[in-house]
């Protein structure tokens, strides 16, 4: 434990030394510091390199300016391979005693734990510190798998914990770490470049492509194949593969089976659908549910999927006929999630609509096209809003040079000025 502990101090900022932070992600730390302060469990999810532990370190510099004391901070990160030997709840808790034993922190301890679902029954010790009556703890937690923590979470600790799904890079932080406008250009870079941070930091083509491939093949081997104890990691590669190539596509499980079918490729239902479920677990896809307007309800069958990054497309994927439209879909759908809003395919009879977002009592409907280049493309665009007849808020979504501004009391908005 002597030198378990001494790595632990290399980490750690109990000699006041500087703290590596990175880019200020201020949407976050707004967040999550309203519930500074209290007993409630406060979790990070999201995918692998998003940038969890950067924010981790952001609130430890946040706490640190707010006077408290470093040496009440305790802050221990998975990933890193010096901690290997703490395999377990146990190994944790004995790690935490000896701290207290060697800094003796007075008052509240702040621990943070970085992918603690590589911690075994992790959720053990956290109930333990969340319980203690005689100590005051305040715990924050990452995870890269949404079902892992909000499963253990709702199990062990309900009612007193609040999530944070974390993001990649928005084109707002995009435009912030670079110093640069939030114009179209910019705004075309960022859809080439995705939103992971360290993908920045890579200069070369071949460096970057390297970088992504080892990302996908770490969630899909560790995260998903070692965990669920998966035989076929082919078909669950050839599945990520097929939903790249087909973000912003309405289809169903059954589309992937006769797809893979077609191809040769042994499948079925009930393993397919397991497989799309676990790499929305581990946050490489999301889904968006198809709404019925008139209906009112939420529609069986096809949905729609977007890739949490879209790196993982544009170094990765196989397919050339993709177009920039269906980029800034998948960019809108995130930038909407990461503003807190629940976000459906829209269905008025035979037409769609991109997105219809939800938060509290608010409402909108929302276009993605490229450019609205012709009469035609104008009157598609706008029609399928039209149809809606309601007074919720229209906004159509495209890559024009200049807003167009309304029509029938429906607004234009260049992507980059959203």
């Amino acid at each position: 434990m002597i030198e378990t502990f001494k790595k632990l101090e290399k980490y750690n900022y109990w000699r006041k030394k500087k703290i590596e932070a990175g880019f200020t992600r201020d949407i976050y730390l707004d967040r999550i510091g309203k519930y500074l302060g209290n007993d409630l469990i406060k979790t990070l999810v999201g995918q692998r390199r998003v940038g969890k532990s950067y924010i981790l370190r952001q609130i430890i510099r946040k706490l640190i300016e707010k006077k408290v004391n470093p040496k009440n901070i305790f802050y221990l990160n998975k990933e890193i391979v010096d901690f290997d030997e703490i395999e377990n709840y146990k190994d944790l808790q004995k790690l935490i005693e000896y701290y207290k034993k060697e800094l003796k922190p007075r008052g509240k301890v702040y621990v943070l734990l970085d992918e603690v679902q590589e911690i075994e029954q992790w959720e053990r010790t956290v109930n333990s510190l969340s319980q203690d009556y005689k100590e005051k703890y305040e715990v924050f937690l990452t995870g890269s798998n949404s079902k892992l923590l909000s499963g253990e979470l709702a199990t062990y600790l309900s009612g007193r914990y609040v999530s944070f799904e974390i993001f990649p890079f928005s084109f707002e932080e995009y435009t912030g770490y670079f110093n640069v406008p939030k114009n179209k250009n910019s705004f075309l870079e960022y859809l080439k470049a995705g939103g992971l941070p360290e993908l920045y930091k890579l200069k070369d083509e071949e460096t970057r492509i390297h970088y992504i491939s080892s990302l996908r093949d770490t969630i899909l081997l560790k995260d998903i194949v070692e965990k669920y104890k998966i035989k076929d990691a082919y078909l669950l590669e050839r599945i990520f593969r097929f939903m790249t190539d087909n973000i912003g596509n309405l289809f169903s499980i059954k589309k992937i089976v006769d797809y893979l079918n077609s191809r040769k490729i042994k499948a079925n239902f009930e393993t397919v659908s397991n497989y799309v479920s676990y790499l929305q677990q581990t946050f490489l896809i999301h889904e968006a549910e198809c709404f019925d307007i008139k209906g009112k309800a939420i529609l069986s069958g096809g949905r729609k999927y977007y890739l949490n990054d879209l790196s993982f497309r544009n170094y990765l994927s196989s397919s050339f006929d993709f177009g920039l439209g269906k980029h800034l879909e998948n960019i809108l759908y995130l930038h909407y999630r990461l503003l807190g809003y629940k976000v459906y395919v829209g269905r008025i009879g035979k037409e769609e609509i991109d997105f219809i977002i939800e938060k509290e009592k608010e409402k909108k409907y929302i276009q993605a096209a490229y450019l609205l280049s012709s009469k035609k493309v104008i009157e598609r665009e706008f029609g399928s809003l039209e149809k809606t007849r309601d007074a919720y808020e229209k906004i159509v979504v495209s890559m024009d040079d200049v807003s167009l501004g309304s029509k029938n009391g429906i607004k234009h908005r260049c992507a980059w000025e959203i």
